[in-house]
């Protein structure tokens, strides 16, 4: 092979395989950081299931009810940890999965969380605890459940 034809074959892969090349690389990267927030948002879900376990575990609490309940003090401070350990999985799912601006995909992910949180701040028990619940808490978490519970969005 001539020297001219090396330098063809190599104009050849400067042109269309080096950029070809980066390409590949770029989607894969895309790619692999999907799966990586895909797999993210299952694990806040399943942690969310679990919660839901330790909710059914304790009936007598009534947490899932949407009026005031009158518990003893015993009953009062399990409920107040498991709505701690609720109030930790929004926090950790808030600083996982939420940005300002945020892709289609990732709107969506974060929307059912939203969803959970307006649920939650509906229960007047729940709501009632927030103020020592977000207490030491993440500043832009905080923030963000105040201005949802402001809105009027957790209205019944």
């Amino acid at each position: 092979m001539s020297i001219e034809i090396w330098e063809l074959l190599s104009y050849i892969v400067t042109v269309i395989g080096l950029p070809m090349a980066i390409l590949v690389f770029l989607f894969e990267q895309h790619k692999e950081r999907e799966n990586e927030e895909e797999e993210v948002y299952q694990l806040l879900s399943d942690n969310y299931q679990d919660f839901l376990k330790v909710a059914l575990e304790n009936p007598d609490l009534r947490l899932f009810s949407v009026e005031v309940t009158n518990l003893n003090e015993e009953q009062r401070e399990r409920q107040l940890i498991i709505f701690a350990m609720l109030c930790s999985l929004f926090e950790r799912a808030f600083l996982l999965l939420y940005e300002d601006d945020m892709a289609p995909k990732q709107a969506r992910r974060w929307n059912s969380w939203e969803d959970y949180i307006l649920e939650w701040c509906q229960k007047p028990n729940f709501r009632d605890s927030l103020p020592k619940l977000l207490r030491g808490e993440d500043p832009g978490f905080v923030r963000y459940v105040q201005e949802l519970i402001s809105s009027g969005k957790t209205q019944s």
